[in-house]
């Protein structure tokens, strides 16, 4: 499922293209009106977490979520879509340009009062993914969560913070050195501020780079611990483990000896600059 900060590039790559132009084609298959007209303006692309709206002079609004199988593009007159006619979802034309969405399960048309009742949108936590996000109201909705919910699973939970997906929850949950299964109770306040804090950062350092990248100083695409497991930890050594956890049996990747399971490990790694460091002897080659 993409990340927060894959949303913001596919909105920025969008807005360039779409807003304050008319639209000159309008195709949502197997949707029922009302539905954007050609001819109306596109006044706004918002990303809120991992979820894009594009937002139209009518008061109609395009919601779409990408998850494991969607994406956006944008074509040129002439240029040859790189995905099947077939799979597209959504087909919004104006004048010098196309931006298709391919494959999203999620795809709707909303009115304003639709928008502002949406049972998921209306739920969302701060978007991390914004400058301005408030980590008060993040802490606060935390304390309305289960105690005994593990962190692992807590930190994908898009209604205490949105943005943060697998690869974000997994080594964010390193740097801080929290095992992923951690209940929510043994982490200290100031650990969760730092945690969220932490994310946020990330992201946001992500946000102009396709190729994510978590270890500061290291190769564009570096990561700490997602999508390595058995590999050895590039702090200690130790090989990665792997498994699952949550609702949705998603993979977690921790390193056992940073993220003990007794959640002695726990740091508030102020900085994501400093936390992201490894030491000298650890520090990961071109290839990882």
């Amino acid at each position: 499922m993409p990340e927060g900060d894959t949303i913001h590039r596919a909105a920025a790559a969008l807005r360039p293209v779409l807003v304050g132009r008319a639209l000159t084609r309008v195709e949502l298959p197997r949707l029922r009106p009302p539905l954007p007209r050609p001819g109306a303006t596109v006044t706004r692309v918002e990303a809120r977490g991992k979820h894009l709206l594009v937002h139209t002079d009518e008061g109609l609004v395009v919601h779409t979520h990408l998850r494991m199988t969607g994406s956006w593009h944008v074509y040129r007159p002439g240029e040859r879509w790189q995905k099947s006619p077939r799979s597209a979802r959504v087909v919004l034309g104006v004048a010098g340009a196309t931006a298709v969405c391919f494959a999203a399960p999620v795809v709707e048309v909303l009115d304003q009062q639709g928008l502002a009742r949406h049972p998921t949108l209306r739920r969302l936590g701060p978007d991390l993914c914004e400058p301005r996000a408030d980590l008060d109201d993040v802490l606060a909705r935390l304390d309305r969560q289960d105690p005994g919910r593990p962190i692992g699973e807590v930190l994908l939970d898009q209604s205490v913070a949105c943005g943060i997906g697998n690869v974000y929850r997994c080594d964010v949950a390193f740097l801080h050195g929290l095992d992923p299964h951690l209940p929510l109770a043994a982490v200290p306040v100031e650990v969760r501020r730092a945690v969220y804090d932490t994310a946020a950062r990330l992201l946001r350092r992500n946000l102009e780079s396709s190729s994510r990248t978590t270890v500061t100083g290291a190769p564009v695409g570096t990561l700490w611990v997602y999508g390595r497991g058995g590999a050895p930890c590039r702090r200690c050594g130790s090989a990665i483990r792997a498994g699952h956890l949550g609702e949705q049996q998603r993979l977690v990747y921790w390193c056992p000896r940073c993220q003990p399971a007794d959640g002695s490990g726990h740091v508030d790694a102020r900085g994501t600059e400093v936390a992201a460091t490894p030491e000298r002897r650890d520090r990961p080659g071109p290839h990882g």
